[in-house]
């Protein structure tokens, strides 16, 4: 029988890392996916939606300073707008669809734990950029669930 996990019972979370000459100056991130399901089944094929829209700034370490609750939103903010632009985010086949891009991509899942590494540039993402590309986010972000 599949089984299911979804925010009531397991997180989902995005860690991006800094990069650039300017990097100490920006946060390491660690954002968690609020509302998104998945399904397993019996032969252990992964099946993920999640909305891209949900992804809310949990912490932000390393930088210059810290991040305050209109810091965590104007990242929020630019992450839904400017980099998934409000579409859906999919896992099926061995595909994910990020950015209306389709692309193979292995994932690791042993029941209570798993893993992917993203490389957003593969999607049609530029990573965000300041400070005349200085300072920006790592092109691979990791993506972990685990059940909670």
């Amino acid at each position: 029988m599949p089984t299911t996990y979804g925010p009531n019972d397991a997180t989902l979370t995005v860690h991006t890392k800094r990069a650039g000459v300017a990097g100490a100056a920006g946060h390491d991130l660690t954002l968690l996916v609020a509302r998104w399901h998945a399904t397993v089944d019996d032969d252990g094929a992964v099946t993920f939606e999640a909305d891209g829209s949900s992804l809310r700034v949990l912490e932000g370490t390393g930088g210059i300073g810290t991040l305050g609750d209109d810091d965590k939103w104007a990242i929020e903010q630019r992450i839904d707008e400017e980099v998934l632009r409000g579409r859906p985010i999919t896992y099926r086949d061995g595909q994910l669809t990020l950015n209306g891009v389709s692309r193979p991509l292995e994932i690791s899942f042993d029941g209570r734990e798993g893993q992917a590494r993203v490389k957003q540039s593969d999607f049609g993402i530029k990573p965000y950029s300041a400070l005349f590309g200085t300072l920006k986010v790592a092109d691979v972000v990791d993506v972990r669930v685990r059940k909670t």
